[in-house]
């Protein structure tokens, strides 16, 4: 069984700061593509930021500059996230291809955390 759980989130004033951490556990055998995505209210779930197993990153334009994804082996991923903006605000969602052994072989799944709310606001 394999949990993505994103903390970090929070209330932060124009141009503040934060850093979120999605801790990834279960019986991993790689961490593939990864990436933070957001859901404002009313609004699609949009690719915030993305990371790939060899470490080349993305970005959506709104946020370049701005925040800065990283990661560990297969264990966390983490967004910081600098100069926000009051349109920041959104449920940020943690977003990874995981590679494990199945029976005789490796399947490789895609899995969500839970969502971790961030707000920006005087």
């Amino acid at each position: 069984q394999v949990q993505l759980v994103e903390s970090g989130g929070g209330l932060v004033p124009p141009g503040g700061s934060l850093r979120l951490s999605c801790a990834i556990a279960g019986n991993i055998l790689r961490l593939d593509d990864v990436g933070w995505h957001r859901q404002a209210p009313g609004k699609e779930r949009e690719l915030v930021a993305g990371i790939r197993s060899g470490g080349s990153t993305n970005y959506a334009d709104s946020v370049k500059g701005r925040f800065t994804i990283s990661r560990d082996d297969v264990t966390a991923v983490y967004l910081e996230m600098n100069n926000l903006k009051p349109e920041d605000t959104a449920v940020y969602y943690c977003n990874a291809d995981i590679a494990y052994i199945a029976g005789a072989g490796i399947r490789v799944r895609n899995y969500w955390g839970q969502g971790t709310q961030v707000t920006v606001s005087p």
